[in-house]
């Protein structure tokens, strides 16, 4: 698939210079810095060296902090029964094993609740409600969810229930009347980092609990490495505090003695050598606590998390990984469905993607849809029965909104909820036609073909002289890489290729140098094997790629791991 090439503003090179000349690195790396609006020597120092001490905000700024925790100091004081709430998600799980693993060590009258998928649905759920009247829980502290939840804190209240409500998703016109509901996107929050996990949200509750208590807030960064969890895999911007805590949290995580943690370690088969990193978070360790609530029930990931039983935390592991396998399963051959619906439907030159099986797993859909848009590139709906609707996920690409999109359907729709690159949505069987019409008019009308043609953000043009030992180094100083700080993106001009090879006739690999250089580099492109050919024919291309590190027989080698190639006509 063609993709277009996004060169970034480029910084002002006096800054860059000047940032070069105070940090005695090249220019090249200054104005990467430049780049994410780091402009001076203090700006680099506090970047390049974040501390857990210096660069946490304090927690009472953000609104109706002192009100939660004044709740929860008179639940622990008058040996109320507490309820730790939360969404199914990796997210939500963590946020209930940091709350519940932090709060045990000062409380015994403590249970978890995750709502079941299928059952109960997003959020928080009138059956959890009744569940904490008909267990006398007098306090439940909800995380990841519950700022959409009017009614349903009017209904908890009736039953005489006090929830906190710590969510960081962005609230509508009404707040609802909990106890206290801590969200930095309040419009009345005046907490300076708006882009708080869930988790993060929960994290700042119990530091705000041992500021108050004068209890040490080291006692909370054990539960960093549940933290890094939740901030890499719910994709939240990972600079400013997210950055800070992060970075520890990766450090806590690579020695973590949590038993639950370990044993999922073990069962996604990281080597012993491996120095576990966000990529690793999101596509090893994420996917299987994901699995849990998307196959069965997410209980049993806050069981993992918590465990302080080998014996249990390996055998959920191994539970937690089977369910994974399946989903693993169920997301290939239903892609492979939808793609081939696609195909035989002759529906690629659409600018939409609306599908519907009524035996589709509803767990997976979501995936199955970010799938189809990395074969068709376009905002995408993908529907399956449940309860007798069809009920499904949309995704969108990027810079389209696709929440508007749907909301110009909303007299097809049941119900629908969601943001402008995804949503859920659920309507009548019989609308699904009248949908998949109105849905590629709307969007039709609406998306440009930029849009409709994947990019690739670009940081910086390089020469292959400027990539050295050094310059790696500094580089990775840069990390943890996320949303808001990416591992950068390099384009090199005017390359060619020496020793080129097809592995197991799917990936590219070569070494590459360039015209005027003494400098090469091996570079490898996994699941490019239409660039084969023109470069087995010496054709001179430019590069798209990061830098990355080879290991390979006790050699580390740098090298180019390719995103894309561009030849000249």
């Amino acid at each position: 698939m063609q993709k277009r090439w996004i060169f970034k503003d480029q910084p002002d090179t006096k800054k860059a210079k000047q940032l070069a000349q105070s940090l005695e690195i090249s220019e090249s790396m200054a104005a990467l810095l430049v780049q994410r609006g780091i402009d001076t020597y203090n700006e680099a120092k506090d970047f390049f060296r974040p501390s857990l001490q210096e660069h946490l905000y304090d927690p009472f700024l953000m609104q109706d902090m002192e009100k939660a925790v004044t709740r929860l100091e008179k639940a622990l004081q008058n040996q109320e029964k507490i309820l730790i709430y939360g969404d199914y998600d990796v997210d939500g799980t963590t946020s209930v094993a940091l709350v519940y693993g932090f709060l045990q060590q000062y409380h015994q009258l403590l249970d978890y609740y995750i709502p079941d998928r299928y059952l109960e649905g997003y959020g928080i759920s009138r059956t959890s409600i009744d569940w904490a009247e008909e267990n006398d829980y007098a306090l439940v502290i909800a995380l990841d969810c519950g700022i959409k939840s009017i009614e349903l804190m009017d209904y908890a209240n009736s039953k005489g229930i006090d929830y906190i409500i710590c969510d960081h998703h962005l609230p509508g016109d009404e707040i609802p009347r909990a106890h206290a509901v801590l969200d930095p996107k309040r419009k009345d929050c005046r907490y300076p980092f708006k882009e708080l996990s869930g988790c993060g949200v929960g994290f700042k509750l119990m530091q705000a609990y041992c500021q108050k208590n004068d209890i040490s807030v080291e006692k909370l960064y054990p539960f960093l490495d549940l933290l890094v969890i939740s901030i890499a895999c719910d994709i939240v911007p990972i600079i400013d505090e997210n950055r800070v805590m992060a970075f520890y949290g990766l450090r806590q995580l690579n020695q973590t003695q949590r038993i639950g943690l370990k044993a999922l370690i073990d069962v996604a088969k990281f080597s012993d050598d491996t120095v576990l990193n966000i990529s690793n978070v999101v596509f090893g360790l994420g996917p299987r606590i994901n699995a849990a609530g998307r196959i069965q029930h997410a209980k049993k990931a806050v069981m993992l998390l918590v465990s302080n039983d080998k014996r249990e935390a390996d055998y959920v592991a191994e539970l937690i990984n089977k369910d994974n396998m399946q989903r693993r399963d169920l997301d290939t051959s239903i892609t492979d469905e939808a793609l081939t619906m696609i195909r035989q439907d002759r529906l690629e030159e659409a600018k939409t993607t609306v599908l519907f099986k009524e035996n589709w797993h509803k767990g997976v859909i979501g995936i199955v849809a970010s799938r189809c848009i990395e074969n068709y590139h376009r905002p995408t709906v993908i529907l399956t029965q449940h309860n007798g609707k069809a009920t499904g996920s949309a995704r969108s690409v990027p810079g389209f909104d696709l929440y508007q999109a749907i909301e110009s359907c909303s007299d097809l729709l049941e119900q629908f909820g969601g943001h402008m690159h995804a949503a859920g949505l659920t309507m009548n069987i019989d609308n699904i036609d009248s949908f998949r019409q109105r849905f590629e008019e709307v969007v039709a009308k609406n998306i440009n073909d930029a849009q409709l043609t994947p990019l690739i953000d670009i940081d910086a043009k390089l020469s292959l002289d400027d990539i050295t030992g050094k310059f790696y180094r500094i580089l990775q100083q840069f990390a943890p890489f996320g949303p808001a700080n990416m591992r950068p993106v390099f384009v090199s001009e005017n390359l060619y290729a020496e020793y080129p090879k097809l592995l197991k006739e799917r990936h590219v690999k070569f070494r590459t140098r360039q015209q005027g250089s003494q400098a090469f580099f091996d570079a490898i492109g996994f699941g490019m094997p239409e660039y084969f050919e023109r470069i087995a024919n010496g054709e001179k291309f430019a590069l798209c790629y990061n830098i990355d590190e080879n290991r390979y027989r006790g050699q580390t080698s740098l090298q180019l791991k390719i995103k894309d190639i561009k030849f000249y006509d």
